[in-house]
């Protein structure tokens, strides 16, 4: 297994993952980070990242079935793993905890336009 760092946009990859599971497969994970994040990647980039988060153990894969609206092809299912969910869960701990250390005066601060 490959390093196991998360980075930002591994972030994203593995919640899309998760929010279009059972049927998630490298159209909907671009969808939904399109439409979520308001990213626009295309699907080589979310094939790449779905490839990366497998060989580092954060998701599993296995080949649907065929269908008529794919012409007869197979498309790639992904599922996060207990790692890949533990991952998540220590992301959003590492940032909730930076969340909690700002001062309030800092959340309360208005920036004026330079």
């Amino acid at each position: 297994m490959k390093g196991t760092h998360l980075g930002e946009f591994e972030e994203l990859v593995l919640l899309a993952v998760c929010t279009t599971h059972p049927d998630t497969y490298g159209n909907t994970v671009k969808d939904e980070i399109n439409q979520i994040a308001k990213r626009n990647i295309n699907l080589s980039t979310a094939h790449g990242a779905l490839a990366r988060l497998e060989g580092k153990g954060f998701l599993v894969s296995k080949m649907g079935e065929a269908t008529s609206v794919r012409g007869g092809k197979r498309k790639r299912i992904f599922e996060i793993t207990s790692l890949g969910l533990k991952k998540l869960e220590e992301a959003k701990e590492l940032r909730t905890s930076f969340w909690e250390r700002i001062p309030e005066k800092v959340l309360q601060t208005q920036f004026s336009p330079s």
